[in-house]
């Protein structure tokens, strides 16, 4: 064997001593993506779901039917709830406290113990020893064998042993903790977001009250910000609230409970007459957002089941008449639906938990929903005729969308001439550089177009509201001038054999999608059009981060020479208090700004568009179930929900005249 010439001779520095082991929870600290996601506000939140996920688990064991979260003043989380409290007593092992080796020791917990917890969230037992890790401190309490136990802990280190400080007839765990904000990019938690969470572990988990206070909102009494929930029914209730501005097909939802080889399966379905299929799936609470086996399994016995009873009843005839194939996406359309299972040992695909991989859950959702939904369609005829009517429908509308989306494609195939006439295109090719701008009309277009930088960004000016896809067949929506526009202009396609709904963004344009519209109350209703159609259409441009909203100044304050630009009440208020003191506020004059084209390209571009100084808000999308039931009930044809939406949040709303 020839010797390798060294070309690049480099000092030998590299010896043992470069190699770095980190004790303990250092490796939290030192890469706390790794174990929680990100460092932003989803993982700030996440250190709430991985201590109130071990309350839960005392409630699948039976032990816990009382969970409350606190978010205290210092935006530092108090989670309290009835279990039986972790145990204190010294680990044989480890020679400490059973508390401190939870709380300070990765992979530790009863979790790995089948006797413990027959069901659990938690795979690793890294929970909730990373939100030790991660905090700056952390008070957990234990309440048990009438005692009161305490042990505090600074950066997850303790900074004395597990001891007694009370007696007490309660029995749970407490923990107390604060992020800390090194680490994180910001501590302020969101009590919507937490709020949701415990919505969504009520309806999960019948039978369970959570409750959430805000200590950092009082009203006139004193009292906090608070919200209990509590679901006697679990997912009928949580169908029922999802579907509630859609109208409905079938007369109540359809619910299947049961039980089969050890794994509880618990699904509950509705259908209403939307064109959207809209599919949640948990495993063990888990929101397991990229599906698995559990849906495979759902989908299956759901497109099998349906096409044998309208085949056994000749309801498709018309569809074989004018030659037209069933296909899956025909029997989910109009579909919301909640598929929850309970595993003793799941297998999800990677520490995030998004996709269930235990092959043996998909047979046996299959034949448990086949079953169950057998003896539905048997015993509610009107029900499976409504349905099937439905899924004929749906077959129909897609047949005609096919039609017009393969015009879509073919103008989008031609990249240079295929490109909408009204697009004003940027000079760069590089699409991760590259930003579109969706504007509210021609003449905004227009100040916007003259305005950017051509290099890496391109105008679209749309006109007026386009079509509201919450309300519209499929062929209607690739149909629509402005959304063919859209979609050529992106250079996304659309529509495969198995999906006609199915996304391919492998050669998107442009990596940053902004949607910059007029602040008045048009301006909003087009951006939530747009936005609409971007969740039900374009949801992985979402997903992947690739949408924004632009946010224009709504005031101009001027004084002579010295001019600023507000972007809220507050601001105005102040600037119009700092230039007009000494009693000249008459002196300070005003702008509000409607409509973007009151702007011109200079001023549009050094408020809203130059990345300098330009303010965008990325488009996420923290609970899509939350998200799925805000868009059907403010752009569906429901009223009622959305008259009462209004006047709940009317008070909130600055809207001008």
């Amino acid at each position: 064997m020839s010797e390798i010439e060294n070309n690049n001779p480099v000092e030998e520095t590299y010896s043992a001593s470069n190699i770095q082991v980190l004790e303990g929870l250092e490796a939290v600290r030192k890469r706390p993506a790794m174990y929680i996601g990100d460092v932003s506000k989803r993982g700030l939140h996440h250190l709430v779901s991985e201590v109130v996920d071990n309350s839960i688990d005392e409630a699948l064991a039976g032990h816990c039917n009382n969970i409350e979260v606190t978010i205290l003043e210092d935006n530092s989380i108090s989670v309290l709830d009835n279990g039986r409290g972790i145990p204190t007593d010294m680990h044989a092992k480890e020679h400490r406290s059973a508390l401190e080796v939870v709380m300070t020791v990765l992979h530790a917990g009863g979790k790995f113990n089948k006797d413990s917890y027959k069901v659990s969230g938690g795979l690793h037992g890294v929970g909730v020893s990373c939100v030790n890790a991660l905090s700056t401190h952390l008070k957990a309490e234990v309440f048990r064998e009438g005692k009161h136990f305490m042990q505090e802990y600074a950066y997850g280190k303790p900074l004395y042993p597990v001891k007694v400080v009370g007696e007490t007839d309660y029995r749970g765990t407490k923990v107390t903790f604060k992020p800390d904000d090194s680490i994180f990019y910001e501590t302020v938690y969101d009590y919507n977001v937490l709020s949701d969470r415990l919505k969504e572990l009520a309806y999960l988990n019948k039978g369970i009250t959570l409750t959430i206070k805000d200590m950092r909102v009082l009203d006139e009494n004193g009292q906090p910000l608070s919200q209990v929930y509590h679901s006697e029914n679990g997912l009928r209730d949580y169908i029922a609230y999802l579907d509630e501005g859609k109208t409905k097909i079938t007369s109540k939802p359809i619910y299947i409970e049961g039980e089969k080889q050890g794994v509880p399966v618990e699904v509950a379905m509705q259908y209403n007459n939307s064109f959207n299929e809209v599919i949640h799936s948990y495993v063990n609470n888990i929101n397991t957002i990229e599906g698995g086996t559990h849906l495979a399994g759902f989908r299956r016995a759901l497109t099998r089941t349906l096409k044998k009873y309208a085949d056994d009843n000749k309801m498709l005839d018309k569809l074989s008449k004018d030659k037209i194939e069933i296909s899956g996406d025909d029997f989910r359309e109009g579909i919301t639906a909640i598929i929850s299972v309970k595993v003793a040992e799941p297998q999800f695909e990677g520490q995030t938990k998004t996709k269930l991989g235990n092959s043996e859950i998909s047979g046996i959702v299959d034949h448990m929903v086949g079953e169950m939904l057998t003896n539905y369609l048997e015993e509610n005829p009107k029900d499976a005729k409504d349905i099937v009517d439905k899924v004929v429908l749906a077959a129909q509308a897609r047949h005609a969308a096919r039609k017009a989306r393969e015009m879509v494609q073919r103008k989008t195939a031609f990249s240079g001439s295929g490109l909408p006439g009204k697009l004003s295109d940027c000079s760069s090719k590089e699409a991760e550089k590259c930003e579109l701008f969706l504007v509210e009309g021609d003449s905004a277009g227009g100040t916007a177009k003259q305005g950017r930088d051509a290099h890496y960004q391109a105008i679209l000016p749309l006109r007026g509201k386009i079509l509201n896809v919450e309300k519209a067949m499929q062929h209607r929506i690739f149909e629509s001038e402005e959304i063919k526009n859209i979609y050529t202009a992106l250079g996304v396609t659309i529509g495969t054999e198995e999906d006609s709904k199915a996304l391919n963004i492998s050669k998107l344009r442009y990596h940053k999608v902004i949607i910059m519209t007029d602040a008045d109350v048009d301006g909003s209703h087009i951006a939530a059009l747009i936005l609409t159609f971007f969740f039900r259409y374009m949801r992985e441009l979402i997903e992947q981060g690739h949408v924004y909203i632009a946010t224009p100044p709504l005031y101009l304050v001027k004084k002579g020479k010295d001019q600023r630009y507000a972007w809220s009440e507050d601001q105005r208020v102040q600037y119009v208090a700092e230039m007009g003191k000494n009693g000249n506020e008459n002196s300070v004059h005003v702008q509000r700004y409607k409509g973007l084209g009151e702007m011109n390209e200079e001023q549009l571009w050094s408020t809203t568009m130059d990345p300098q100084y330009r303010t965008l808000r990325q488009v996420t999308i923290e609970n899509a179930a939350e998200a799925d039931r805000v868009f059907s009930m403010l752009m569906g044809d429901e009223v009622p929900p959305r008259r009462e939406f209004i006047e709940q949040n009317a008070t909130y709303a600055n809207i001008d005249a």
